[in-house]
């Protein structure tokens, strides 16, 4: 197949991909969001080409059995990767939706659930791992510019320069250390303790994209329960300074965002 013919499959399987979505869902995008959409999917494909045709097995379903938590409860942790078996050299590929210097800028937290499959790759199907990795799909701002900018050249440049493999290094360490995570987390909801973190770990600060950001920055503002959540409130008026700023935080509903949700599905039910 020739570049334009792949490039045309790809975007008749995004369509098809959308239908079946919106069909599950009950939800619709603007053409402006699905060609947004769209448009990362084909750059993730010319950038990661070589990879995605070397790819040997995809959507592998992992599973680590019968682990028990530390009041005695049973249950299982259960993961999907991506598998390159080439030149007796195995690698084990996960993709995520997130940005390279945000992944190599919080590595620990991904090292934990990528040393998770690889344990369970190596000790339960007792096939040897060479190397384990993210991909980072999300493109950097270089590339969102050259793209608005429509410039060709600069767009070019901005591609040789993306990275978006970022390699993990194996500790079982790790291992031992999410297998107790995960047990505390099972127990927690077998218990019912929904409590979220508190109001102080909410202002927290950690590195991402080179620069310090609040948890609640990073993560609070894309959770859709952050208006019923007693820490996000207290966090918005501890930071409040004024009306405005306080405000900002609860007219999130009001953005463009929510205009184009409602005019997405506006424009679907008159096609229905």
């Amino acid at each position: 197949m020739t570049d334009q013919e792949i490039e045309s499959a790809i975007a008749e399987m995004f369509e098809q991909n959308y239908e079946l979505l919106q069909a599950e869902g009950g939800h619709s995008l603007t053409q402006d969001t699905k060609r947004t959409a769209l448009q990362q999917v084909m750059l993730y494909w010319r950038k990661m080409r070589d990879i995605a045709e070397r790819v040997t097995e995809t959507e592998v379903k992992l599973t680590l059995p019968e682990q028990q938590t530390p009041k005695g409860r049973k249950y299982s942790i259960h993961g999907v990767v991506d598998i390159v078996q080439e030149d007796e050299r195995t690698v084990m590929y996960d993709i995520k939706t997130h940005d390279a210097e945000y992944v190599e800028s919080n590595i620990s937290d991904y090292e934990k659930q990528l040393n998770i499959y690889a344990h369970i790759w190596q000790n339960l199907r007792g096939q040897p791992l060479d190397q384990t990795a993210i991909i980072a799909t999300a493109y950097p701002k270089e590339v969102k510019q050259a793209l608005n900018a429509e410039d060709d050249v600069a767009l070019e440049a901005a591609l040789e320069q993306w990275e978006p493999l970022v390699n993990i290094p194996f500790d079982q360490q790790h291992v031992d250390d999410v297998i107790s995570d995960f047990g505390d987390v099972v127990d927690a909801i077998e218990d019912r303790q929904f409590t979220p973190p508190s109001a102080t770990h909410l202002g927290q600060q950690y590195k991402t994209k080179g620069r310090e950001r609040r948890f609640a920055t990073q993560i609070c503002s894309n959770c859709d329960g952050r208006f019923s959540c007693s820490s996000y409130r207290a966090y918005t008026q501890s930071n409040r300074g004024s009306d405005a700023s306080f405000n900002r935080y609860f007219r999130e509903f009001d953005s463009t965002d929510q205009e184009e949700w409602l005019s997405a599905n506006l424009e679907a039910d008159l096609e229905t």
